[in-house]
């Protein structure tokens, strides 16, 4: 197996070549590389399997909230933590916002995230490296989709987004209520109905409901 990470020209051509460009549900005027049956994702290798080819119930409320309130994002610095497609940057970015920054550890989901912003025509910061452990950014608002879906990372997150409020940057975050969300520090400000990754077609969907993070 070829460690795509590697070589990020393979990666990109990969994508662009085994992920086909579909509409996001709901929102089709984004486009994302996504994963089918046959994508073969597996052959990426790396570290784990990959999360960002498919669109998360957390990340598209988000992406809705940001599509049906611009003025959340309008000519803000925001920076999208564990940014997987970059389906919430791009619509932070879509919404008008000053600088956006899409942050993740995995290598390949970077490469989908250039190549998913030139998609949709957006300007956006691919970032690597895991800011868990260091100090909040130089950043208006964080925007956080589906990191509470285990408890140690939900630990460090949560921790991490502490000290982002103590040094007065806003928090949004979006989930379908998945159990380690810390529900008693955050105040719902919207829902949406999504249909999340691992729901089978004509299943009924997720409620996706973003909130706001209190000091």
């Amino acid at each position: 197996m070829v460690n795509f990470a590697d070589d990020p020209r393979a990666l990109a051509e990969f994508i662009r070549r085994n992920l086909p460009v579909r509409p996001v549900p709901g929102l089709p005027h984004i486009r994302l590389h996504t994963a089918t049956a046959s994508s073969g994702v597996w052959r990426l290798g790396g570290e784990g399997a990959p999360y960002w080819p498919w669109c998360w119930g957390g990340g598209l409320a988000l992406a809705h909230h940001l599509a049906a309130c611009p003025q959340e994002v309008r000519g803000r610095r925001v920076l999208d933590l564990g940014s997987g497609s970059g389906l919430v940057a791009i619509a932070a970015a879509m919404a008008g916002a000053g600088e956006v920054r899409a942050v993740d550890t995995d290598p390949r989901a970077l490469a989908a995230i250039g190549l998913n912003a030139g998609l949709n025509g957006v300007a956006i910061a691919a970032v690597a490296g895991d800011l868990l452990s260091g100090p909040p950014p130089d950043a208006d608002l964080i925007l956080v989709g589906d990191l509470f879906y285990e408890p140690e990372l939900a630990r460090l997150v949560l921790a991490w987004l502490d000290l982002c409020r103590a040094a007065g940057l806003e928090v949004m975050v979006g989930d379908i209520g998945r159990a380690d969300l810390p529900l008693a520090r955050l105040a719902a400000v919207a829902a949406y109905p999504v249909h999340d990754f691992g729901q089978p077609p004509g299943v009924p969907g997720s409620i996706g409901t973003v909130y706001r993070m209190r000091a």
